[in-house]
């Protein structure tokens, strides 16, 4: 199992940063150079306890779909995405929102396994670890305007 950690630091509440990560329409920016849209399930709004979205983007050359089920939920603190089908062997993305000096600590856990271990590590972690950083920056940027 390969593991991926970030933390981000924004100067806004913990509400606002938990519906930002929970945004269809969001997260659709985010993934934008991949061609990414939501195909089934949720496919705007935001995302709660018990729903479904099915992304559809073009990785590493070639098509693929990713079904999600959000698994936790604990507005505005923490909520859990996990994998009901697609291309990884297991995928949980935990988020984690914690008040910090007027803002929020926002965090994420990130594991998945494909099967093919050195592929986790040489390629999918650098690749989804950048992918979760810019989602993270655009998250900030928007939550911080005023």
């Amino acid at each position: 199992m390969s593991r991926i950690e970030c933390e981000t630091t924004i100067d806004a509440p913990p509400e606002r940063c938990f519906d930002l990560s929970r945004s269809v329409e969001l997260h659709l920016e985010a993934a934008r150079a991949t061609g990414e849209r939501a195909v089934d399930g949720v496919t705007s709004g935001l995302l709660g306890a018990g729903d479904t979205v099915t992304w559809e983007a073009r990785h590493l050359g070639r098509r693929r779909q990713l079904t999600v089920r959000i698994a936790a939920y604990d507005r505005p603190r923490f909520f859990r995405d996990e994998q009901i089908r697609g291309p990884f062997r297991r995928m949980v993305h935990d988020h984690f929102f914690e008040p910090a000096g007027g803002g929020t600590r926002m965090g994420d856990v990130f594991e998945f396994a494909s099967g093919f271990p050195l592929l986790d590590r040489l390629v999918l972690a650098p690749h989804l670890r950048r992918f979760l950083l810019q989602r993270n920056e655009l998250i900030r940027r928007t939550a911080e305007r005023r």
